[in-house]
């Protein structure tokens, strides 16, 4: 055992507790074989003898958990088993008392609720701002093109400026409400839904060709949107 508690790291600060991997026996009170012991001037002690069995043993994992844990507690303890492959002792958790993990367990759950609370607080001003920012998108789309029906404005901007989408109204040009950005999410609209590209698409026709076969009723639809017409007289095949 003398070589051993050579190789054990000196905690920096409170107890170190070790997790044997061979069968060891307190060298006070003889019971064994133990799961966690004390190195007592070479010598294993169990947690009893060591008075530390009062501890509790709380699993490495929550960094929060721990952190607050040992500072509720007046006594803890470090545990530690060895890797054999890595040929080094590693860090299992630690020991504190039983109402130091209780109170710990009560502020990361006070904590947890917080950000729960700060999560939801988060999403509404988000979905407020998203929704402040989809009515400017429509609003610059009925100025650049007059003749766009509202209702369909309105659905062109929030389809567009989804948060998330990488669509058009979320890059840098539609967060800046550019004409280019703008009437670029209008030509997609149209492009899917008043032509029949995406049928085009699906029957086989290749992207840049079905482009080229609706370029006409797009550009047509866009025009009469941009020069006050609602477009409703135009037939779409």
């Amino acid at each position: 055992m003398a070589a051993v508690s050579l190789t054990v790291p000196a905690p920096r600060t409170g107890f170190l507790v070790v997790q044997p991997l061979r069968r060891k026996y307190c060298a006070g009170c003889r019971r064994g074989p133990l799961p966690m012991l004390v190195l007592e001037d070479a010598a294993p002690r169990c947690l009893d003898c060591a008075d530390l069995g009062h501890l509790v043993f709380l699993p490495r994992g929550d960094t929060a958990l721990t952190r607050r844990s040992r500072e509720e507690s007046g006594l803890s303890a470090v545990v530690v088993r060895f890797n054999r492959r890595k040929g080094r002792y590693e860090r299992q958790g630690v020991l504190v008392e039983e109402a130091a993990l209780t109170r710990a367990e009560e502020r990361c759950l006070a904590d947890a609720e917080a950000r729960r609370r700060r999560r939801t607080r988060d999403a509404r001003h988000r979905a407020a701002q998203d929704e402040r920012f989809a009515e400017t998108f429509a609003a610059e789309i009925l100025r650049l093109l007059p003749g766009c029906p509202a209702g369909r404005a309105r659905g062109i901007a929030a389809h567009a400026s989804l948060r998330g989408s990488g669509r058009v109204g979320r890059s840098a040009a539609g967060r800046a409400l550019s004409e280019g950005a703008v009437v670029s999410a209008v030509v997609a609209s149209v492009r899917h839904l008043d032509t029949p590209y995406d049928r085009l698409l699906m029957s086989g026709v290749p992207r840049h060709e079905a482009r080229r076969r609706i370029a006409a009723d797009m550009e047509a639809r866009i025009r009469t949107w941009r020069e006050g017409g609602d477009g409703t007289d135009e037939t779409v095949p």
